[in-house]
């Protein structure tokens, strides 16, 4: 079992390094990180500036880039193999509802996907790596679980998993859900430089807007790890029929 190991918190984070001790014993754990936090870059590619890769401690590797950069890096010129599995994380804090969008740790399995290899994304609800032991536990044993059941390349999947952040005999069983939605961001908070400047820091996630019973907020808030498989089709299939009409109309006025 060969395993390619990210994350969005930097090569030195907590949360990366306890996932990858809880993991290094199920097979040939590979490890290419980003060099600096890069928390809430997506799928971002670094295509302007050349990317280098350094040797880390314990045999960890890691990138001047994003997320994606270090995975996309692996498979295409790293690792001289085809990985069975990609996983990405433990991050430091949640990434549920809206907040996939955005996410360096989704970004980074999402980029694994992309290359038709199944990936995991895991994250902690709350920021601060309390009961980190314990979300690595939990991490292994999904982890086990979909080895156990056979990883089929002809069918990749995409998992988004969040922890939280429990004892270990205080966490809820896993429970697949959907994703939840949030209201609108926070203000963004307005600052002067010291140069006399006007400069902006993005204001912090909103309140959940959707967090009913079946949503990976209401299943973390419960004390039960929020299991959500996702897709990257972004078509809205339901609007095709009625879009279809508005521009055959937009085409008979002309």
């Amino acid at each position: 079992m060969k395993i390619l190991l990210s994350n969005d918190d930097g090569y030195q984070a907590p949360g990366l390094l306890a996932l990858h001790h809880a993991l290094r014993d199920l097979g040939e754990v590979v490890v290419v990180a980003p060099e600096h936090n890069n928390s809430a870059k997506s799928n971002a590619l670094t295509l302007h500036q050349p990317l280098y890769l350094y040797d880390g401690p314990d045999g960890v590797r890691y990138v001047n880039g994003t997320p994606a950069d270090c995975v996309h890096v692996a498979l295409t010129g790293v690792l001289g193999y085809r990985p069975d599995l990609v996983v990405s994380g433990i991050n430091n804090g949640a990434n549920m509802g809206d907040d996939t969008i955005y996410s360096g740790t989704v970004g980074a399995a999402m980029e694994g996907y992309l290359f038709g290899i199944p990936a995991i994304a895991f994250s902690q609800v709350q920021k601060g790596w309390a009961h980190l032991d314990a979300a690595a536990q939990r991490a292994r044993e999904l982890v086990q679980q979909v080895i156990a059941q056979g990883l089929d390349p002809e069918h990749p999947f995409l998992l988004n998993v969040n922890i939280p952040n429990r004892p270990l005999e205080e966490l809820g069983p896993f429970e697949v859900c959907r994703l939840g939605r949030r209201h609108a961001a926070e203000q963004v908070i307005a600052q002067e430089s010291p140069h006399g400047m006007k400069m902006y820091w993005i204001g912090g996630a909103g309140p959940a807007k959707d967090d009913a019973q079946g949503t990976d907020f209401h299943a973390t808030t419960q004390g039960r790890i929020s299991v959500t498989p996702l897709k990257v089709d972004l078509t809205d299939h339901d609007a095709l029929q009625d879009w279809a009409g508005r521009v055959g109309r937009f085409g008979a006025r002309s």
